[in-house]
């Protein structure tokens, strides 16, 4: 065989293995994001609120004003959109109802273990108060399985509404459950009173949430220590 032709053979043989390699990279990048999409639009296990404000809870409602509870874990990646939507429900709502963000520690853990990045962006919302919830106590009062998931009470105690107010996880903007809380709020009336919700468990101690092992998540988990 001539040089010539064992340059053309070997260059072939590379031409073929760079082509393979960037198949496989391929495949391998669209199993990714499939995974990732799956993951984001996912709905978390759903609670049962009560039909009425539990009477042991050592939350207050506002007398003669809806209140509108949050359920939080303070180191979940997803709800960090869903504090950023309950600050425009309260802005939409001008006053109409109040808010109680409920950040549930793990029994054991040590204190200020909540007081997360979370925990200062809900505090710093208009109309809302922030509580710890040590055990998760009320979190199993208010029938609350996962981060993010919002219940609204209106005047009476009664329960009018129980879901998510993001739309997947970790995003922003329109969604269902906040259009049907300002719909509830202001008219008494919405299309539907239950909704997905998208977030890491606030009872199972290897939530996401507290050992960052989704990849696609770690630089956000990182933010909320």
């Amino acid at each position: 065989m001539r040089p010539d032709q064992q340059i053309e053979r070997k260059l072939t043989r590379s031409s073929w293995v760079l082509a393979a390699v960037g198949v496989l990279w391929i495949l391998a990048l669209i199993v990714g994001m499939r995974a990732m999409l799956n993951y984001e639009n996912g709905a978390a296990e759903a609670g049962e609120p009560p039909a009425q404000w539990p009477t042991d809870s050592r939350v207050q409602r506002v007398p003669g004003m809806p209140t509108i509870v949050v359920f939080a874990h303070p180191k979940c990646p997803c709800t960090d959109a869903t504090i950023g939507e309950l600050s425009i429900l309260m802005t939409r709502l001008q006053g109409r109802a109040s808010a109680a963000v409920i950040f549930v520690r793990p029994a054991n853990s040590p204190d200020d273990w909540e007081k997360t990045v979370l925990w200062r962006s809900a505090g710093a919302i208009p109309g809302a108060k922030v509580f710890s919830d040590p055990g998760g106590m009320e979190a199993r009062r208010f029938g609350a399985q996962a981060s993010g998931q919002t219940i609204l009470y209106d005047r009476a105690g009664r329960m009018r509404f129980s879901g998510g107010i993001t739309a997947s996880r970790g995003h922003s903007g329109d969604n269902a459950g906040r259009s049907a809380i300002v719909s509830l709020v202001t008219t008494g009336a919405a299309t539907t009173e239950r909704t997905s919700v998208f977030g890491c468990s606030l009872h199972d101690p290897t939530t996401r949430a507290d050992n960052g092992e989704a990849s696609w998540f770690t630089s956000l988990w990182t933010r909320h220590q």
